[in-house]
């Protein structure tokens, strides 16, 4: 598939009270995805009150005014839809996929939850307690539970806007009062502060009637102004050991890389991929296949809008092998793939499985919905979901190479050595 033909129609509208649309016409499509992302994540709560963000992607389920407590959910999945929530560092995302004929009650449960969310004392002390148990069951009592936490520790100070985890502090949310909760929501949830996009078997005309039919009545409100990024609060490169009660030990390397706009970033997603990507890639070949240093190893990029991002190297060490050794070796391969680069062939490699993630996020209308609303807020407009594949297609071994020598030096790299307790 050439990029030239990777190009959806965007059609975009503003409401007189704010809130943006986008409509993407799939007239062939089985179902339109309703896609809402509010733009307040975990970086804009304030010390002290951190959980804010995602205790919302669970109250916005709670009731409205013509909508009862889990109806929302139980309403749209009557008529054959899917429904769910996400929150980030950087956004709070509402999505549903329904049928065609469904979209105007879609719409409509949105809007009544925007303008009229029931935020009682009820469901604020039940939503708490919901999210307590989350953290209970996601971070606490899972093994590696603490891994992300301890990640962000090691390059973000705690005051950062991105030095807390989403699920936030469960002793901030038992301190916070039902009016902070609610302010929370009146300073945030403004139609301003709203990108909705629509996608599937819908005009635009239809779909910017339907918006402004159901969200038109929400008042006008001045778009929230975000804090400033601090220039400071990313702290050096260090090495933390910890020791955990899981089955094996870890050795989890990682660096700070430039927000997600950021031109080096493709090159960066490619070097990645070429290193940790799959059996094919460098450090499986050396570490795995032909060192025996290492049982598994796998790479990843945790992409922010704002600040730095983070790009890691996880390793599982072979038994013999401990995670000293496989840090070593880790950084060894990666001195020589910052001086040489990739081979064109595992490049092409590279470039091949990320078109086909790619195309894959893009083939539900869900999917896409979701990545023309991440286009739009990341880079600032919702047609780079048109153009971000042929940027990554046309990097080159150089760009990766140059790429890797400014971010991904070893001497920059953090290490936490992961230990299960009986590891030497």
């Amino acid at each position: 598939m050439t990029t030239d033909r990777l190009r959806y129609e965007l059609a975009s509208a503003t409401l007189d009270n704010g809130l943006s649309v986008v409509v993407s016409p799939d007239p062939g499509a089985p179902g339109v995805a309703v896609n809402l992302w509010v733009e307040v994540g975990s970086a804009d709560e304030v010390a002290g009150r951190t959980g804010f963000a995602h205790l919302f992607e669970h109250l916005m389920f709670q009731g409205s005014a013509q909508v009862a407590s889990g109806e929302h959910m139980a309403t749209i999945e009557a008529v054959g839809g899917t429904v769910n929530a996400t929150t980030s560092s950087d956004r709070t995302n509402y999505f549903e996929t329904v049928p065609r004929g469904a979209l105007d009650l879609a719409l409509w449960l949105e809007a009544d939850r925007f303008a009229s969310l029931a935020i009682t004392p009820e469901n604020f002390e039940a939503q708490r307690q919901v999210v307590k148990e989350e953290k209970r069951q996601r971070y606490d009592n899972q093994p590696y539970g603490d891994l992300l936490e301890l990640l962000t520790a090691q390059h973000f100070a705690p005051e950062h806007p991105y030095g807390h985890l989403t699920i936030g502090s469960m002793a901030d949310l038992d301190d916070a009062s039902l009016g902070e909760v609610a302010g929370f929501f009146d300073a945030w949830y403004r139609p301003s502060n709203v990108r909705l996009v629509l996608c599937g078997p819908v005009t635009p005309q239809e779909g910017f009637e339907l918006a402004e039919r159901q969200f038109g009545s929400l008042p006008h409100r001045e778009r929230p102004a975000r804090a400033a990024m601090p220039g400071d609060g990313l702290l050096p490169p260090r090495s933390t050991v910890v020791r955990r009660d899981v089955p094996h030990s870890l050795a989890y390397l990682s660096w700070a890389l430039p927000p997600a706009a950021h031109p080096d970033q493709p090159a960066l997603s490619l070097a990645l991929s070429v290193l940790a990507d799959g059996s094919s890639s460098r450090l499986h070949r050396a570490l795995v296949r032909r060192g025996d240093l290492a049982h598994e190893v796998h790479g990843a990029a945790l992409t922010n809008r704002s600040s730095a991002s983070i790009a890691t190297i996880l390793g599982r060490p072979a038994d013999a092998a401990g995670t000293d050794r496989l840090a070593e070796a880790i950084l060894a391969e990666l001195a020589d793939f910052v001086a040489d680069g990739p081979t064109d062939e595992e490049l092409s490699r590279a470039a091949a499985q990320y078109e086909r993630d790619w195309l894959w996020e893009l083939a539900t209308v869900g999917g896409r919905a979701d990545a023309i609303n991440e286009s739009w807020l990341m880079f600032g407009s919702p047609d780079h979901v048109n153009t971000h594949l042929a940027e990554v297609l046309a990097v080159t071994p150089d760009d990766v190479r140059a790429a890797a020598a400014r971010w991904l030096i070893p001497d920059s790299a953090h290490q936490l050595h992961y230990l299960a307790e009986d590891a030497r």
